[in-house]
């Protein structure tokens, strides 16, 4: 029988400077692509690379202007989440440099590297992410009080 080595690994508490490197070279390429999909969505719903009189010229093509509307509206909306996006991953790098990052906000315990590669702003771990979608599924149901 083998007598353990009392060699056993403590759980790590936060990411090596290396690793947060890593992460941090993820997050920039992502908030420059963010930026840049931003500028684009903002392009479109500003009308700020056209360059006709689509604008000022009178139409009665009520449909084609009831859908740039729409279209409008949504890059407006898709603009507005790409900005919140863009100020997770900067909050994101402030982690990093207070060596904070990839500290699960609920659990304490590191989120996985995997996990933080392919969302580098999350601040749950899984588990905790599991259980605020079960808490909020189960208060966001209604009550119908005919089955009391």
């Amino acid at each position: 029988m083998k007598k353990a080595t009392g060699t056993t690994q403590m759980e790590k508490n936060r990411y090596s400077d290396d690793e947060l490197e890593e992460f941090k070279g993820i997050i920039k390429k992502k908030i420059e692509k963010a930026h840049h999909d931003l500028k684009l969505l903002t392009e479109s719903y500003t009308n700020g690379n056209e360059h006709d009189i689509s604008d000022t010229s009178p139409t009665f093509k009520v449909l084609e202007e009831g859908y740039q509307v729409f279209s409008k509206e949504e890059n407006s909306k898709f603009a507005a989440r790409q900005e919140k996006f863009i100020k997770s991953l900067e909050n994101a790098l402030i982690r990093i440099e207070n060596k904070t990052y990839g500290i699960c906000r609920v659990t304490g315990k590191l989120i996985p590297a995997d996990r933080l590669r392919s969302v580098p702003h999350a601040t749950l771990s899984i588990e905790a992410k599991l259980v605020q979608v079960v808490t909020n599924n189960v208060a966001a149901r209604p009550v119908d009080h005919d089955l009391e």
